[in-house]
């Protein structure tokens, strides 16, 4: 596995969002509450993108459709037309001063 490096840990505030490509992939790296979440960047219902998403009581709230995924866990939670998967996650990995991820 190998270190992506996505951001600046002095960077980060609660409130920050940025959606960033790597090798193909688009993530969303999200700090809300003083926690660092990863996700992939596109609403798997439509694949819109969910950079303007609101966050509210944990969860993420595609701009679009307004399906409810869970923040931590990328869980479906609610759904106005058909359901569809969750949304990847992925655990935020720390190296010096940079936050990033793992990829294969």
């Amino acid at each position: 596995m190998r270190f992506q490096p996505l951001e600046k840990l002095i960077n980060l505030h609660d409130g920050y969002r940025c959606r960033f490509k790597i090798d193909g992939l688009q993530v969303l790296l999200i700090q809300q509450g003083g926690t660092h979440y990863v996700l992939e960047a596109q609403c798997p219902h439509k694949g819109m993108l969910l950079d303007e998403a609101r966050i509210e009581l944990g969860c993420l709230i595609c701009p679009v459709h307004h399906y409810r995924f869970d923040l931590g866990s990328g869980d479906l939670l609610a759904h106005s037309d058909e359901p569809c998967r969750p949304l990847r996650v992925y655990k935020p990995a720390y190296e010096g001063n940079e936050i990033g991820v793992l990829l294969d």
